[in-house]
């Protein structure tokens, strides 16, 4: 028989899981890539292609693992997940070549779409419905300390043990760890689960009404555009402040601003703003961005302008993971949260993938840090305007509903 969820109890479990998953998948990456390079005698536009393929996939997997726990709950998708992420882990600590290294990225894509936030926000909502806003934002602010935890365990691990041992190591700790973690997530009575999530809310689309509602492409590409500015930055923000010349020990004492103040956006979301409506949370953390944009565009040869772009990025950045899992529900409704979510997510992880790549592309033809920034300012344009339609959009339909 089915125990009712424990929101505690949930949390906490997510909670641990989203570092590891966060830190192991997407933070140490960065840290042996040229390692793996060199070993795997492979361009480093093969080694960096194999992770945006990783991602694509991931972003092809996404709707169907939202189907799923739309239907099951998170607890056995979860856990696949995690299988999966320790097996591709594994597989690629044995990589010898091209096929085994890409095949290895492969599983790890499949594994994504059941672990990372995604998979996270639609296990809260189906077992808390319109209730799951503080879950999540108590879920993403433990999850703000993976790359403060990872970036420097691996460099540890990869100086000790070596980049095959170290994914090695982090494949175990999926299957020791989070895989038990997952499947000791409760799955709630599907009455009890249906009950909450018809509490009053307008919205109850099933994905295909979705899909043609007025709001969703624009939210789809207002994170899309988003996404494309994070993982350019993630990649390429010390080489491009470098470029405006600064010294690296500053600027990686300014980069190091970001974590921080991504749980500190996290904080004030939970202090502040907890009664607020997400979609006027989501106006605030999408206008940040271009304003921190700007002063780094216009002054970024001082590093003060440096420091204040580091903070509002960290800020906008560390508030808009709430409103991803927090404004689909609000205008899409929660029964079918995990399948929209999904394909929401879809397109933001293509350009999460194409947003390395592309600024690399620029930087091969010595492109200047002007030209990057404004570059990336228009994608914030872009992406706040898109925003503000969904909204509006949303809002119009749920009138005329009425």
């Amino acid at each position: 028989m089915d125990r009712p969820p424990r929101t505690r109890h949930t949390v906490a479990i997510l909670a641990v899981t989203q570092v590891l998953s966060w830190g192991t998948l997407y933070y140490a990456f960065a840290i042996v890539a040229h390692d793996i390079a060199r070993e795997l005698a492979l361009a480093p536009a093969a080694v960096f292609g194999a992770y945006s393929w990783c991602l694509l996939v991931a972003g092809l997997a996404a709707t169907p693992s939202g189907i799923l726990i739309d239907r099951h709950g998170g607890r056995l998708v979860m856990a696949g997940g995690s299988l999966l992420c320790g097996l591709g882990f594994i597989l690629l600590s044995q990589a010898r070549g091209s096929a085994g290294y890409y095949l290895a990225w492969t599983v790890l894509g499949l594994s994504m779409s059941a672990v990372l936030y995604e998979a996270a926000f639609a296990t809260l909502n189906r077992q808390f419905g319109i209730g799951a806003r503080r879950a999540i934002s108590t879920v993403t602010l433990f999850g703000g300390f993976a790359s403060t935890v990872f970036w420097p365990l691996t460099v540890q691990l990869n100086g000790m043990l070596g980049w095959r041992h170290t994914f090695l190591a982090y494949g175990l700790a999926q299957l020791l760890l989070c895989l038990p973690l997952h499947l000791l997530l409760d799955t709630p009575p599907a009455a009890a689960a249906d009950a909450r999530q018809q509490a009053p809310a307008d919205a109850d689309y099933k994905l295909g009404q979705a899909l043609r509602h007025p709001a969703f492409w624009k939210l789809a590409f207002a994170f899309s555009a988003n996404s494309f500015i994070f993982s350019a930055l993630s990649v390429h923000l010390i080489p491009i402040l470098q470029s405006c010349g600064h010294a690296l020990s500053s600027v990686v004492w300014m980069a190091a601003l970001i974590g921080p103040m991504q749980v500190a956006g996290r904080l004030g979301e939970m202090r502040f703003a907890r009664n607020a409506r997400p979609q006027a949370v989501g106006t605030v953390c999408f206008a940040v961005l271009p304003g921190s944009l700007l002063a780094v565009l216009f002054w970024g040869q001082h590093q003060v302008a440096v420091a204040l772009f580091c903070i509002l990025y960290g800020f906008s950045n560390g508030i808009l993971t709430i409103v991803r899992g927090t404004v689909p529900q609000l205008l899409f409704g929660a029964r079918h949260y995990g399948a929209i979510s999904g394909a929401l997510a879809g397109p933001a992880l293509v350009a999460r993938a194409a947003g390395p790549i592309a600024i690399a592309t620029l930087l091969q033809f010595h492109a200047s840090p002007a030209l990057l920034f404004s570059l990336l300012l228009l994608f914030s344009l872009t992406s706040l305007g898109l925003y503000l339609m969904a909204v509006r959009s949303a809002a119009g339909a749920a009138v005329a509903l009425r």
